[in-house]
């Protein structure tokens, strides 16, 4: 019987887990890297353990520290979550070679649907219909060039052992495919240590679905319906949802029929997720793989058919029977499950790194929320950019996005930019809101990129003025100087009444000049010539603000001299201080930072690709930078010689260091 489980993973997964064990009176472990020490994971478990530095290939992806944190606390039992090793057969292996309980499937079953070649001629010869293509053994050019052209182009190179849209190219004609195989290649082998490469006829306008299967060891086998996972990004998925939008129940049935068959023929025994590529035009279904282990998007189907799929895998994987048969499963309503994540999608994705000043989730009916962070804690290079899970409920499509979108809007996530603002225009675009769903949403929705709402800088900044006058008149220790009390510091009125006050805000694109006069919530704003009159009620964390009669609510937090405030899931960080000018300051700042390339966010020097004394043109890429799994390429801003390095080829490097200078020739 499990008794102590520790849970091979962290973040949101993590704390996911040990709220279910809780419930059924499993104590638990947690383990961490040297950048978790003080996260939620570790706060939420009976006890955690060191494992490890930040970097995962030396934490979280090793299995000797994950053993040795097992045999130290006595832990019989190990989830391993998802990611990292979940879908490695070899912690299996250790767990039953050593007789701790392996909550997922039998170590074969992991061997045998991990390699995309293999799972394609298992899922053949149980009669799973695949996509129409190569995954043969021969692995050399000519075999894979003569395959292509017998398929037909476009094709889709995809990596066998690969996931996540890594080693995966599209080619939609016959002299781009030499060089797509190189690239592939290679992308497959640093990635996965796996070279090897199949080949797909490319569906040009595919919708993603997959069938969750449920087995146990005694031969028992269910599915638990569909989700549709279409809403995705560089094969990363953004937005999921239960059951599946304008499905046919022909479709619906065939799908479940071909996950089934597929899980009978490897004699699944844990949670799994069977995928299927559909092409919206008609076509289909067909397989495309299977994770033998917990999906991120599981919550859906909890919320459908009321049941707790982390308990079903501690209940199978301790030996009992499946407590469900196929005819009592049923689905009830629709949920709607949005990933919010630590990056700005209006600068390109551009990952975004830092302390989380407030983290506080809405509070609506029908919606959960599933995290890892808290108000404090801090998102860094090491790890996916996943924040946070917003599952939304209702009784049909309509109320469950209404909900989301709803709750996007009231989640306050204070101090670094995250995807929140982006995702609550997709789930209120009417293409989504019509369930007319395909991996090319993102691209055909947005065809230039997401830019956000039009700038509210100006009203903004009128807030976080607001706020830090309001916060430095109740304040017992004022930061903001002699003008932070009004009625002594006047710039035009008599003594007694409150005069004017400049300010420079900084806003997140420019700085506001301004001037403020006004006290006890009551004000006026002038910028540009223009008064307006503003009124503010601050209510802990929360303020109403009027501006010429228009009310909106924010969230409000301040630290270290920068306001950080959000409104309708946008966010943004202010600096108000006194408005001083300085002759030529801003010029001089220019000249001297323009040959400089320094770091945009904290991350590992992937690539240095320049020596001192190198001539370089503008935009030359100078660094390449890793940070959250992405690489950025970093540019002369200038044409000139380097004169200094700061770095070298595998440093890490926090926001705003120095790296390379770059001196302007003649």
């Amino acid at each position: 019987m499990i008794r102590k489980l520790l849970v091979a993973n962290r973040g949101e997964i993590a704390c996911r887990i040990m709220r279910t064990c809780r419930k059924m009176g499993i104590r638990t472990v947690a383990v961490y890297s040297d950048a978790d020490r003080d996260a939620l994971h570790v706060a939420t478990a009976d006890e955690a353990v060191r494992i490890g530095p930040a970097e995962a290939s030396g934490s979280y992806l090793n299995v000797d520290a994950i053993m040795d944190a097992a045999r130290q606390t006595g832990a019989n039992a190990i989830h391993p979550g998802y990611g990292f090793l979940s879908e490695r057969v070899a912690l299996a292996e250790r767990c039953v070679e050593l007789g701790i309980v392996w909550v997922g499937p039998n170590p074969d079953a992991i061997t045998r649907m991990g390699s995309k070649i293999e799972s394609k001629r298992i899922a053949e010869a149980a009669g799973v219909p695949c996509v129409p293509g190569y995954h043969g053994f021969a692995q050399d050019d000519a075999s894979l060039e003569k395959a292509a052209r017998e398929i037909g182009f476009p094709i889709l190179i995809k990596a066998s052992a690969g996931g996540g849209g890594r080693g995966m190219r599209a080619v939609q004609k016959a002299e781009d495919l030499a060089g797509a195989l190189a690239l592939a290649r290679a992308e497959a082998q640093a990635g996965f240590g796996d070279p090897s490469l199949l080949i797909e006829k490319l569906i040009q306008r595919p919708r993603h679905i997959e069938v969750q299967l449920a087995g146990d060891k005694h031969g028992n086998l269910v599915h638990l319906f569909e989700r549709e996972c279409s809403i995705q990004r560089n094969y990363q998925k953004l937005i999921e949802e239960a059951p599946a939008p304008n499905l046919s129940q022909t479709i619906r049935d065939a799908l479940f029929d071909a996950a089934t068959k597929l899980g009978r023929a490897i004699g699944y025994d844990s949670l799994g997720t069977v995928e299927f590529i559909l092409d919206a035009d008609g076509g289909g279904p067909w397989f495309l793989e299977m994770n033998t282990r917990l999906q991120v998007e599981h919550p859906v189907t909890e919320f459908v058919t009321g049941l707790d799929l982390v308990e079903l895998q501690i209940r199978v994987a301790d030996g009992e029977f499946l407590p469900i048969t196929q005819d009592a499963v049923t689905v009830t309503g629709t949920a709607i499950e949005a990933r919010i994540n630590a990056e700005d999608p209006a600068a390109g994705y551009r990952p975004a790194l830092g302390e989380i000043r407030l983290f506080k989730p809405p509070n609506q009916d029908g919606v959960r929320v599933d995290t890892g962070v808290r108000s404090g804690s801090v998102v860094t290079p090491y790890y996916d950019s996943l924040l946070a899970k917003i599952i939304a409920y209702g009784p049909d499509r309509g109320v469950a996005s209404a909900r989301l979108s709803a709750s996007l809007g009231e989640f306050a996530i204070l101090g670094i930019t995250s995807s929140q603002a982006f995702l609550r225009d997709i789930v209120d675009h009417p293409r989504f809101r019509a369930g007319e769903l395909t991996t090319r949403f993102i691209g055909e929705t947005f065809p230039d990129g997401w830019a956000g709402q039009p700038d509210d800088d100006d009203d903004s900044a009128a807030a976080a003025a607001v706020w830090a006058l309001t916060r430095e008149a109740n304040s017992a220790a004022p930061n903001l100087g002699p003008w932070a009390t009004l009625g002594g510091f006047r710039v035009s009125a008599a003594a007694g009444h409150a005069g004017w006050v400049a300010l420079a805000i900084g806003t997140p694109s420019r700085t506001i000049e301004a001037e403020i006069a006004g006290k006890k919530g009551r004000y006026a704003f002038r910028q540009d010539g223009i008064v307006r009159s503003l009124e503010i009620a601050i209510d802990g964390d929360r303020a109403t603000l009027s501006l010429d009669g228009l009310i909106r609510e924010y969230s409000f937090v301040e630290k270290a001299g920068t306001i950080s405030l959000g409104r309708d899931g946008r966010a943004g960080d202010f600096g108000v201080t006194p408005r001083i000018e300085t002759a030529g300051s801003k010029a001089a700042a220019d000249a001297a930072g323009a040959g400089r390339v320094a770091a945009p966010m904290p991350g590992l020097i992937s690539q240095l690709n320049v020596v001192a004394g190198q001539s370089v043109a503008l935009g030359d890429t100078v660094i390449v930078l890793e940070a959250m799994k992405l690489m950025y390429s970093l540019p002369a801003q200038i044409s000139g010689r380097v004169t200094e390095i700061f770095c070298a080829a595998g440093d890490t490097v926090p926001s705003g260091a120095p790296l390379v200078e770059i001196e302007a020739e003649g």
